[in-house]
C-alpha cells in the first residue's frame, strides 16, 4: 500500500521530533528531576494504597510489556541497527514526563459511571480540556476522532499484532490453532465481564515479568565481560552516518534531509523512538484509559504510577532484551537472519529448548493479557459515543475476529498500519499535552515544584 507507506514515513519523521520536544517541555514543567528523587518517588508509590491504583498500572503494563519488549525491540534492531537501543533510552528519558502528563490529565478529567466506577482517557481530556479553547463542538469532534483511532489501534496493534506474535512462537501448533486458543481464552474472560480485566492483569503481569527478568539476567550475567564493548557499540551506531558516504556534496536541502533520514543515525532514531512507543505506549494516549479506572489518591500519585510504568518497560525490560540480542549477534550473528523470533532464537541458543519453551509461553500469556487490556481501551473509546450496546457488541465481535485473523496473516502490512496509527495518535496527543501543560504542572504538589534544597 504505497499511500500507507508515504503517510507512515511522514508521521514517522514528525512523531519523534514532537515526542522529544513535548518531553523536554513537560520535564521542565513538572520538575521531573525532583519527582524522581528516591525519597519522593518511592514514598509516593507506597502511599498509593489499595488495589485500584495498582490494577490500573498492571492493566497499562499488560498493554505494554511482553510482546512490545520482545518483538518490538528485535524489530527496532533489525530495522534501525543496534543504535536504535540508544534512541529507545533517550525516548524513555523524555517519555516519563509525557506519560506523567497524560495519566495525570486522565485523572483530572476522570469520568464516573452511575454505580461509581471510574473511567476515562485522552478522548475525554480533549473534549473537556480543550472546550474553552476550541469550542465545545470542535473539542467533542476531535475527542471523537481520537476515540476512533483508539479503537483502530486496539484492533490492530493491541489485537492483530499480539495474536500474530503469539502464533509465531507456538509452533509446531498451526496458526489457526493458536488463534482458536486465544479466542477461547478471550471468550472465557468476557464471561466474567470487561470490568474484571484489572483483576486478571493484576495476577498475570507480575509473575510473567519476574520470569522474564530471571531468564534475561541469566544470559546477560553469564556474558558480563562483553557489556562494555556492547554498550560502546550501541552508542557509536546511534550516531553513525555510514549510509551518507560522500553523496551530500551538491545536493539540495530536501535531498540532504532525505539522506540523513536514511543514514544509520536517522534509521536508529526513527525506529528506536517508534518501537519504544510501541513498547511503553508513552505519548500515544492509550494507557491513560487504564489509569483512569483507578480510584487514586490524587492525579500526582497516579501520574507517578505512569512514570514507574515507563521505568519498568524500557530502561529495564527493553534493555535486557536488547542486551540478549546484542550478545546473540556478537556470538552467533542472529540479527542478520531476519526479524522473526529473534529474541526466542537467542534464548534457545543460550538456554536450550527449555528456555525457548518458557519464553514462548510468556509471550503467549502476555499477548493474551495485552489483547484484554487493549479491548478495554477500545471498549472505553466506544463509551465516548454514548456507550451504545449494539456498538459495544460489534466491537467485541471485531476483537474476536481480529484475534483469530491476526494469528494467520502476514506481518508486513500489519506493522505498517500499526506504525501509522500509533504515530498519528502520538502527534495529536503530544500537541494536546503541550496545550494543557499548565494544568499538568498544577497536578504536581507545590512543595515539590518549589523545593530546591531538601528532599522532604
Amino acid at each position: 500500500m504505497p499511500i500507507l507507506t508515504v503517510l507512515g514515513n511522514l508521521t514517522g519523521c514528525l512523531m519523534p521530533v514532537l515526542l522529544l520536544f513535548c518531553g523536554a517541555v513537560l520535564s521542565r514543567t513538572i520538575r521531573i528531576g525532583r519527582i524522581l528523587r528516591p525519597g519522593i518517588f518511592f514514598r509516593t508509590l507506597r502511599d498509593s494504597a489499595g488495589d485500584s491504583p495498582w490494577k490500573g498500572l498492571t492493566m497499562a503494563l499488560a498493554g505494554t510489556l511482553g510482546v512490545g519488549n520482545i518483538t518490538g525491540v528485535s524489530a527496532a534492531m533489525v530495522q534501525g541497527g543496534v543504535g536504535a537501543v540508544f534512541w529507545m533510552w533517550v525516548g524513555a528519558l523524555f517519555s516519563m514526563a509525557v506519560k506523567y502528563g497524560e495519566v495525570a490529565l486522565a485523572m483530572v478529567y476522570q469520568q464516573k459511571h452511575k454505580d461509581g466506577r471510574a473511567y476515562g482517557g485522552m478522548m475525554y481530556v480533549i473534549r473537556d480540556g480543550l472546550a474553552e479553547r476550541l469550542g465545545s463542538k470542535t473539542a467533542h469532534r476531535l475527542g471523537g476522532f481520537f476515540a476512533i483511532l483508539c479503537m483502530v489501534n486496539a484492533l490492530v496493534t493491541g489485537t492483530i499484532v499480539q495474536s500474530n506474535a503469539a502464533a509465531d512462537v507456538l509452533h509446531p501448533l498451526p496458526e489457526w490453532g493458536s488463534g482458536g486458543i486465544l479466542v477461547l481464552l478471550l471468550g472465557a474472560s468476557l464471561i466474567f465481564g470487561i470490568g474484571k480485566v484489572g483483576d486478571i492483569t493484576l495476577r498475570l503481569v507480575p509473575a510473567m515479568t519476574g520470569i522474564f527478568l530471571v531468564l534475561s539476567l541469566r544470559v546477560v550475567l553469564s556474558h558480563i565481560a562483553l557489556l562494555p564493548s556492547l554498550l560502546a557499540e550501541i552508542v557509536r551506531e546511534a550516531f553513525s552516518l555510514r549510509a551518507l558516504g560522500g553523496g551530500l556534496v551538491g545536493t539540495g536541502i530536501l535531498q540532504f534531509f532525505r539522506q540523513i533520514g536514511q543514514s544509520g543515525m536517522g534509521l536508529s532514531l526513527r525506529y528506536g523512538i517508534t518501537r519504544g512507543i510501541f513498547s511503553n505506549e508513552a505519548g500515544c494516549g492509550t494507557s491513560p484509559s487504564a489509569h483512569a479506572s483507578a480510584d487514586a489518591k490524587s492525579p500526582f500519585h497516579q501520574g507517578c504510577m505512569g512514570i514507574f510504568e515507563v521505568l519498568c518497560d524500557t530502561p529495564l525490560l527493553c534493555t535486557l532484551t536488547a542486551l540478549v540480542l546484542c550478545i546473540g549477534e556478537r556470538r552467533y550473528g542472529i540479527l542478520s537472519g531476519g526479524r522473526d523470533n529473534l529474541t526466542l532464537r537467542a534464548f534457545r541458543l543460550f538456554g536450550g529448548d527449555a528456555a525457548y519453551g518458557i519464553l514462548a509461553g510468556i509471550v503467549a500469556v502476555f499477548a493474551f493479557a495485552t489483547v484484554l487490556a487493549q479491548m478495554y481501551y477500545g471498549y472505553t473509546a466506544i463509551g465516548y459515543f454514548n456507550g451504545q450496546r449494539r456498538a459495544a457488541g460489534i466491537y467485541v465481535l471485531l476483537t474476536i475476529c481480529c484475534t483469530f485473523s491476526g494469528a494467520v496473516m502476514e506481518p508486513g502490512i500489519m506493522w505498517k498500519l500499526a506504525d501509522f496509527v500509533i504515530c498519528l495518535m502520538t502527534c495529536i496527543n503530544t500537541i494536546v499535552l503541550l496545550v494543557l501543560r499548565r494544568e499538568i504542572g498544577d497536578t504536581v504538589p507545590s512543595a515539590i515544584r518549589m523545593k530546591r534544597k531538601k528532599d522532604g
